[in-house]
């Protein structure tokens, strides 16, 4: 059988079903699986960046609709730590449900229930530019909110910049897919510049990690929840902070930079910090 994850082809030597055929694309999954979602209508989902194949399916056995995640496990791509964020935070934040998770060889699936809504890309243009932002800044004050001190995902600097130089050692980062004012560097350039201007402090609070327009789902009642948590955990809020208004620049057109000052705004910051916006935005280039 074979699997697509990302733009790779890999060998899959378990007991598998037949695989589903979604366009050119064929997914093959395990019996254990399949008896869940094997008469749905699948769909794939190629917004955001993950390193996962992520697929909605229609109409799964228990009701309702579901997105599935498949990727092979290394040694920087783990959904079992995605699932284990998604447990520990179910019924703490509003997150999609872990319906199954199951590691066959190298391969690893992660099946969990849809949020209804729209994500805030979509949505921007539907909706008042300015409302989203709200929306946007409040759904972050609630996330950051969450009580840390029994979180057990770490995510300071120090542990992050050990992965990180783990990834540039490896070879893993796409240094084809930097930002425009970093096109050319190397990974281990900008990792040594992350060393050598460290901010002294971390200002402390439960983050998501990949803060962005795509990951935050609203529908007419406001924030529906939130996805993609696999770098959650307790770290500067600036994590945040500088990925939300980067979407933002990115996502908002001309009015990008305007939609980043009141997004700032909204979550209550006057006095921006711009080297740590622009610490964080240089540090997501490795992953």
């Amino acid at each position: 059988m074979i699997v697509p994850v990302g733009r790779v082809l890999i060998e899959v030597d378990v007991a598998m079903s037949e695989a589903n055929r979604i366009g050119d694309w064929r997914v093959a999954i395990p019996r254990e699986l399949e008896r869940i979602i094997g008469g749905a209508v699948w769909e794939r989902d190629t917004m955001g960046c993950s390193s996962s194949a992520v697929y909605k399916l229609r109409g799964i056995s228990t009701g309702g609709n579901a997105y599935l995640k498949v990727q092979r496990r290394t040694d920087f791509d783990n959904l079992r730590h995605e699932k284990e964020i998604l447990h520990w935070l179910f019924g703490r934040l509003l997150v999609p449900q872990v319906l199954r998770f199951i590691e066959c060889g190298e391969m690893q699936y992660l099946l969990v229930t849809e949020i209804t809504g729209s994500n805030c890309v979509d949505c921007m243009s539907e909706r008042d530019l300015e409302e989203v932002v709200r929306t946007l800044a409040g759904g972050l004050r609630m996330i950051h909110s969450l009580d840390i001190s029994e979180c057990p995902f770490d995510r300071r600097l120090d542990v992050v910049l050990g992965e990180a130089l783990d990834r540039v050692e490896a070879g893993v980062v796409d240094e084809a897919d930097l930002e425009p004012e970093n096109t050319g560097r190397a990974a281990r350039d900008i990792y040594d510049e992350l060393v050598a201007t460290k901010p002294l402090e971390e200002d402390l609070v439960f983050t998501h990690g990949d803060y962005c327009l795509p990951n935050v789902i609203v529908s007419d009642s406001g924030i529906s929840g939130f996805v993609d948590w696999g770098r959650a955990g307790v770290a500067d809020r600036y994590q945040d902070l500088a990925l939300a208004a980067r979407s933002l620049k990115h996502n908002a057109g001309p009015r990008g930079g305007e939609m980043a000052a009141l997004f700032f705004h909204e979550y209550g910051v006057e006095d921006v910090d711009v080297a740590k916006v622009q610490y964080y935005i240089l540090l997501d280039e490795l992953y």
